[in-house]
Order: structure tokens, then C-alpha cells, then sequence
């Protein structure tokens, strides 16, 4: 079975044995076999991979951070039986689709925030806080985790973030008002915020 999960996650399989991957998932599914599973979605802000266990929605991950490395790292932090299913993820793709359009504010998605620990576990979950075309600074967010002088802490955090957009970490900024970085680069960052009203100072 593991053998069929390796062989079959690949796009040229799936398309040269028609059918017999939508079977692998429906029996994965059926006997709880599939721990992790994926689908692109193509936005504004480039394409996105996602990735869900049971629990919920475990990893969003930008193109430059590279898909192949991500499922593999997913494959080791969580379990081996990834596979691409995207039905698992349709409520997730709907709701960004959502949000790309202007028409969702906050995501109503089930988490599963075990890629996250510590300090920057609390800062993660602070973020949803922040609320939709607002911004605070990574010293605010520091104070509102419970340690207000972790602000580079907060900026690592980020930077580590497994649910960007989700989990909204584009939506902290430095104390000076300018956007800082961001995991999926700063012209992404910069669309996130446009998208959501924010301006540049």
C-alpha cells in the first residue's frame, strides 16, 4: 500500500493509469489510510498548496517554498501516507476563493496547528485576532502572546507560519507602519494587504 501511495501521488501516474487513483483515495479514505492529503489552487498571489489531515487544515504553502520539499517535510513531521485527494480540501479552496474575491473576511476552516509549539504557537494564535484590513506591529503581537519583549520571536513566528493567509501573518507589520517581510515574499505580502484595504505608508 505504501508502494501505491508513492507511485500514485505523482501527476504522470494519476494520468496514464486513468481511474485507479481516484480508487487508492476513495480506499485510503474508506480504511483510514490517508493521514495527509493535498491539492494546488492557483491564486492571485501565485499557487498555493494545501494540505489537510482528519483534524483539519495542516500546511499552506507558497510555491517558493517548494511544493516537493513541503510534502516531503509533511511526510516526515506527520505521517508517510500523503496523497493527493482534493476533495479533501474543497471547502478549503472554496473559502480562499472567497477571500481572493473580496467576499470573505475570516476563514471558517477546522486547524490543525500541530506544525507549531511554544511561543510560537501563541503567537499564531493570536493572528486571527488581528482583524480583517488591519495590521499590528510585531511589538503589539509580542505583548498580546504573553511576552512583549519576544519581537523577534513574533517576526520568526511568522516567518515559520504553516498556514500564511489562513492564519494571517501578513497582517503584522513593522512599528514604523512598513510591511517587513513575509514567507511568501513581499510582493505577495503587498497584494494580501492591498486586497484588504491596507495602504503603504
Amino acid at each position: 500500500m505504501n508502494d501505491l501511495f508513492a507511485s500514485l501521488s505523482g501527476g504522470t501516474a494519476r494520468s496514464a493509469l486513468p481511474g485507479l487513483h481516484d480508487r487508492l483515495v476513495a480506499a485510503a479514505e474508506r480504511d483510514g489510510l490517508l493521514d495527509v492529503a493535498y491539492r494546488t489552487l492557483d491564486t492571485p498571489v501565485g499557487t498555493l498548496l494545501l494540505a489537510a489531515t482528519p483534524l483539519g487544515l495542516v500546511r499552506v504553502a507558497y510555491a517558493v517554498e517548494d511544493h516537493d520539499a513541503v510534502l516531503a517535510s509533511l511526510a516526515e513531521r506527520v505521517s508517510p501516507r500523503v496523497l493527493q485527494a482534493p476533495a479533501r480540501l474543497d471547502v478549503t479552496a472554496r473559502e480562499l476563493d472567497e477571500y481572493f474575491a473580496g467576499t470573505r473576511r475570516a476563514f471558517d476552516v477546522p486547524l490543525d496547528r500541530r506544525l507549531s509549539s511554544g511561543f510560537r504557537a501563541a503567537v499564531l494564535a493570536h493572528l486571527p485576532e488581528i482583524g480583517y484590513g488591519h495590521t499590528e506591529s510585531y511589538a503589539q503581537v509580542a505583548a498580546a502572546a504573553g511576552n512583549a519583549k519576544a519581537v523577534r520571536a513574533v517576526g520568526s513566528a511568522c516567518a515559520t507560519n504553516p498556514l500564511p493567509v489562513v492564519v494571517p501573518c501578513h497582517r503584522v507589520v513593522r512599528s514604523d507602519g512598513s510591511w517587513g517581510g513575509y514567507v511568501g515574499g513581499p510582493d505577495a505580502k503587498q497584494a494580501l494587504l492591498t486586497l484588504e484595504g491596507v495602504g503603504a505608508l
